[in-house]
């Protein structure tokens, strides 16, 4: 009866101490899996490059460098297998830059109003109100701005650009019109993209001032700053970095929407640099003829325009995380609670 007891003892003992081995290695297991985790990551993102590169080599091939440098006939014509991409690369560039530009500000606004200023029963459902915005499908942004947005606000805006703006030195170029009738043209890509990357922006940016400790602000009133001071010298630069991470969301999604811009930018190739006449971005020109490629070489020319699109979105969001990182390194520790 006693050498049994013992034997279950030692059984037991024995158990206690594989199962804590088992605990142990269960660490390094999970370590690995996070790892190749993150590696797997990599290499999705070299695999995309590496496909898009590989299966737009003939393209590369016989246009060179002619295809992406800026020339005053710029032509796409899959007919006579001519291809030129700077049309479309100017169109995603200007649309993206002037939405951006449009979009900060307000959005920053609409962060801090609901963040700091706000009522407390109006700040939840004004909340949720900015995150449906941000969640509607781009084709529904596409229609209404067709039906709606484009003849009732783009077109008199355009006419009026381009009458008060049109002659100026340099500045000029890029409102020279008349803007179509229909009011197809960049501006309004740029319009409707800004209303699409505003909800995107305001959210994350209403995150980061509501993530602000409470001692930041009590601090700044207790040595008599006003309610404006306190904002702007206190918790935009304690939240700079945040805010900057907002704006790239924002750009990353202008760069790459594809529907709500190819419905309302009027799908023209054009040399001409103003924003009122109707253009083309990489996204809507892939969207738009990939399935009606009629050879190799127009197949191939569209692929290296995705190429150009992911380097360009993944360069921009390079520089933008080196951004965050320097303006993260140079917030005094202290200030951080």
């Amino acid at each position: 009866m006693q050498k049994s007891q013992t034997a279950v003892r030692t059984f037991l003992e024995n158990f206690r101490k594989r199962a804590g081995s088992i605990l142990h290695h269960g660490d390094r297991i999970w370590q690995l899996l996070t790892v190749g985790m993150g590696l797997g990551v990599a290499l999705l993102l070299l695999g995309i490059g590496w496909m898009l590169w590989q299966d737009s080599a003939d393209a590369r091939t016989v246009f060179g460098w002619s295809f992406l440098l800026p020339t005053a006939d710029a032509s796409w014509n899959p007919v006579l297998e001519h291809f030129e991409a700077w049309p479309f690369i100017y169109g995603t560039l200007i649309t993206s830059a002037v939405a951006l530009l449009m979009a900060v500000p307000i959005s920053i606004g609409i962060g801090i109003f609901l963040a700091e200023l706000c009522p407390g029963w109006l700040r939840l459902p004004l909340g949720w109100m900015l995150e449906l915005l941000a969640s509607i499908p781009s084709v529904v942004f596409g229609l209404w701005g067709i039906f709606v947005f484009l003849p009732e606000v783009v077109e008199p805006l355009g006419s009026f650009l381009g009458a008060y703006l049109g002659g100026l030195p340099l500045l000029g170029a890029l409102f020279a019109g008349p803007i179509p009738a229909s009011g197809a043209s960049r501006l309004a890509a740029s319009l409707i993209l800004t209303i699409m990357i505003v909800p995107t922006i305001s959210a994350v940016t209403r995150d980061v001032f509501l993530a602000i400790p409470r001692s930041q602000r009590e601090a700044a009133f207790a040595l008599g700053a006003t309610e404006w001071e306190t904002i702007s010298q206190i918790l935009v630069p304690y939240g700079l970095s945040g805010i900057l991470g907002a704006v790239i969301l924002g750009l990353g999604r202008a760069l790459g929407e594809t529907m709500a811009v190819t419905m309302v930018i009027g799908n023209s190739i054009s040399s001409a640099v103003s924003l009122l006449k109707p253009g083309y971005t990489m996204s809507s020109i892939i969207a738009n003829e990939f399935a009606e490629a009629v050879s190799p070489l127009h197949s191939q020319a569209l692929i290296e325009i995705g190429f150009l699109l992911f380097f360009v979105t993944l360069l921009v969001n390079m520089a933008a995380r080196f951004m965050v990182w320097q303006v993260a390194r140079k917030t005094p520790q202290e200030g951080r609670g």
